[in-house]
């Protein structure tokens, strides 16, 4: 994960690079996508934490696509929390 400059407010930007991108689509897909399909699940917002705990305060925005998923989006959310979706 590297820093970014800090933005004109002050706050700094956190970027995720394309190897760590590639771990988390590999584990959503792996572990995670399964589990939405049991849930129904359409579109969302998810924490990245089941990734590593490294990740834990980045989340990924999904949409359904086909009989699968896409991963839209990553964003970097202070407040993320991850929740179990072995229900």
């Amino acid at each position: 994960m590297s820093l970014e400059n800090q933005d004109q407010s002050g706050g700094t930007d956190f970027e995720l690079d394309d190897e760590e991108k590639g771990h988390i689509r590999a584990a959503f897909f792996e572990e995670i996508a399964p589990k939405l399909r049991r849930l129904h699940a359409r579109r969302g917002t998810i924490s990245c934490r089941f990734a590593g705990i490294q990740y834990g305060k980045w989340t990924i925005r999904f949409d359904s696509k086909g009989s699968g998923f896409e991963i839209l989006d990553f964003q970097y959310d202070e407040n993320a929390e991850s929740i179990d979706l072995d229900l």
